[in-house]
């Protein structure tokens, strides 16, 4: 809620009877360490009413996906959408016929096999140079000195964009997802996102009067608008850089805190694919996902009013035990980590998802590989945070020898 009490679309939060656990949440809690409070949601109001969200939240898998499916009754197109009011409809605010125009110029690279072909040396290479140009003392934040700016150049590489460097994307990219974080919690956001935003478009423009190159923005230009392609670059940037990123930090700080487990993976890199879909599993760099309820309907429990705000918690959901057993152990191993939801589901499923897996793939197998005996430095701490994105602000490390 906002500072006067209010939801950020600024009426009074309805209060819902037969959610207590509900009423006791609060967004801190939920952006802090929420696992212990969504296991309890989860367990006894898988659909609650939470005050300070001013909408439901959805915890149980099965509840999750029949929100995700059916975009008739649960939508995305509602000016609340947070990512819409900082940058315009999209493929993520949109749904039905205006979605599947909006997303079908971006699909081609994103498939499995052309994400391999188009992508896998242009990783490959940025990996290395990334792991060369980290400091020969032995220690060095990984998320602001390797995996943010391997997301940010895959990015700014799968987009096309001409005349900005890898820095430049990134500070546009950092505004913007705080100007969407700000709203999501109910607070006013900063004029730096909008700035932000404007760059990125004014660098799209650009990119797409450039005829003498080719760019899947110009291709996308030839079935939208510029505006249209600039929503959409800035949606792919969200996919591209957070999801990636997140993935990189958060599947590092799970093996390092699981010594056993990450010796399973030294010992077999083929294990790596299972390490990554465990820890997307466990901390979703996405932890949750908006609709609007299109009609009056019933979700488990809950009777939902038309209008009615409802999130799923991706994080909650991935943890449910009645597909899950034992979900707050990370296991490598697991036979169903791939069940897992970080990508959400139904028709907006992230188009980056094969990207961000093949990225995630390489950095880790790389650093593993080259930066010896890599762990968590102990001088500094490492913990995973955000209401709708979970990282850790900082992934410090230490190795026993410069890169090799």
């Amino acid at each position: 809620m906002t500072p006067n009490g209010t939801t950020p679309d600024g009426t009074t939060p309805r209060l819902v009877e037969g959610c207590p656990l509900g009423a006791a949440t609060t967004l801190a809690e939920l952006a802090d360490d929420p696992h212990p409070r969504l296991a309890l949601l989860r367990e006894h109001e898988p659909v609650s009413w939470l005050p300070e969200l001013n909408g439901w939240l959805v915890t149980r898998r099965d509840l999750a996906l029949s929100v995700m499916r059916d975009a008739a009754t649960f939508t995305v197109d509602d000016p609340r959408f947070s990512t819409a009011q900082v940058v315009g409809p999209s493929m993520l605010s949109l749904d039905g016929d205006r979605h599947t125009r909006h997303r079908e110029p971006f699909n081609a690279p994103f498939r499995p096999r052309a994400v391999h072909e188009g992508f896998a040396a242009c990783i490959e290479r940025e990996t290395d140079r990334l792991i060369t140009a980290l400091p020969p003392i032995g220690a060095a934040d990984l998320r602001r000195a390797f995996a943010g700016p391997l997301a940010v150049a895959v990015v700014t590489e799968a987009l096309g964009l001409t005349g900005t460097t890898a820095d430049t994307v990134l500070t546009w990219y950092d505004a913007i997802v705080k100007s969407v974080s700000d709203i999501t919690a109910g607070h006013m956001a900063s004029p730096a996102g909008t700035d932000a935003y404007a760059r990125l478009r004014a660098a799209v423009e650009a990119t797409v009067a450039d005829r003498d190159t080719a760019s899947l923005l110009g291709t996308a230009a030839e079935r939208l608008t510029v505006p249209e392609v600039a929503s959409n670059a800035a949606v792919l940037m969200f996919g591209g850089i957070e999801t990636t990123e997140a993935m990189i930090a958060n599947a590092l700080l799970h093996l390092f805190r699981n010594p056993a487990q990450l010796a399973l993976v030294r010992a077999d890199f083929d294990l790596l694919d299972g390490a990554i879909e465990e820890s997307l599993r466990l901390e979703p760099g996405a932890a949750v996902v908006d609709r609007y309820a299109t009609r009056d309907t019933v979700l488990g429990p809950a009777e939902i009013r038309r209008g009615d705000l409802v999130t799923v918690s991706l994080t909650g959901a991935n943890r449910d035990p009645a597909v899950f057993p034992d979900p707050d152990r990370f296991d490598v191993r697991r036979a169903n980590a791939r069940l897992q939801l970080a990508f959400a589901h139904g028709p907006h499923h992230c188009l980056a998802a094969h990207l961000a897996r093949l990225e995630t793939r390489i950095a880790l197998h790389r650093l593993l590989e080259r930066l010896p005996g890599l762990r968590l430095d102990p001088v500094h701490s490492a913990t995973v945070s955000g209401l709708v994105f979970r990282k850790p602000a900082t992934l410090h490390v230490r190795w026993d020898a410069a890169p090799a």
